[in-house]
């Protein structure tokens, strides 16, 4: 019997629920008048996620500093992403330390984000189930796993397997990055092919399988497309590569999976929160049904 495994992209989570409550102002302070309301958020939305999917092992994956190996391929990668807010910042460790008290297992490697973590461990597990809000990930699944991209509250997802992508998209996975890699990612900082955007770059991919296919038939195109591809060819190259998902992040695995078994006692999860001042996070986890 296989053993079922939930990763979940921690800052997704984090920054999801910090900017659902702060617009608000509602940053829900602590005693020690710390803010707490992503924190909280991502707790409520981790046990939420235990409740619904019933792992055999959970892992929370996390990007580890604001650079990684894709700034050394170029420069401007998510250069455009500004600061975040001051109420965020103490929020970062609260989260891990949290999270370790708990006794849940958490993963992150300097020079890599947290999806290249997520992508390593989709090729080591089968049976695996994805959160994240990010769609880059969309790339990873394969038959024995699925993503959960998150859509409203704790409970709605746009849920993915192998055969729901391939009816929506009409690509397989795989095919995805390359998608990406002609419509650029304004996020991220790269920009693909100037003038196509999503639907386009789907369109192509779905007619000729990949960017290399595409470049070797660029005589089918019409002269504009045909232009625009060849006046952005250094962009779409490094877009490709930035697009790709890392999937050989040097995990030690065998200890990850020997760490990650889920054991949920309430009772000490229920102390860890009352410990750090978690009075939201403690009253909905009450509300929970763990089997």
């Amino acid at each position: 019997m296989s053993q079922h495994t939930l990763i979940i992209d921690g800052m997704a989570l984090l920054f999801r629920h910090f900017y659902a409550t702060s617009f608000r102002n509602q940053f829900m302070y602590n005693k020690k008048y710390l803010p707490t309301n992503g924190v909280q958020g991502m707790l409520r939305h981790t046990f939420k996620l235990l409740e619904l999917t019933q792992p055999d092992h959970v892992i929370v994956a996390w990007d580890m500093g604001s650079k990684s190996v894709r700034n050394e391929w170029f420069e401007g990668y998510k250069a455009n992403r500004v600061a975040p807010p001051e109420e965020m910042v103490p929020q970062f460790d609260m989260i891990k330390d949290v999270i370790h008290d708990i006794g849940f297992y958490q993963d992150g490697v300097r020079g890599y984000e947290a999806d290249d973590v997520i992508g390593t461990v989709a090729q080591h597990i089968d049976d695996l189930t994805i959160v994240s809000g990010d769609r880059d990930l969309l790339q990873l699944i394969n038959r024995t796993n699925r993503i959960w991209l998150t859509k409203k509250g704790y409970t709605e997802y746009h849920h993915y397997n192998y055969d729901a992508f391939l009816d929506q998209y009409g690509i397989t996975p795989e095919q995805f990055i390359d998608v990406k890699a002609l419509m650029g990612d304004a996020s991220d900082g790269y920009s693909g092919v100037q003038g196509i955007g999503e639907k386009t770059a789907l369109k192509l991919i779905q007619t000729h399988g990949s960017v290399e296919a595409l470049l070797n038939n660029l005589d089918t195109l019409t002269p504009k497309m045909q232009e625009k591809i060849n006046n952005d060819m250094e962009s779409l190259q490094m877009s490709q590569r930035l697009a790709r998902i890392i999937t050989d992040v040097p995990l030690k695995m065998d200890t990850m999976m020997d760490n990650s078994r889920l054991n949920l006692d309430t009772v000490h999860i229920n102390n860890v929160l009352a410990d750090h001042d978690l009075s939201v996070a403690q009253k909905y986890l009450s509300t929970l049904n763990f089997r």
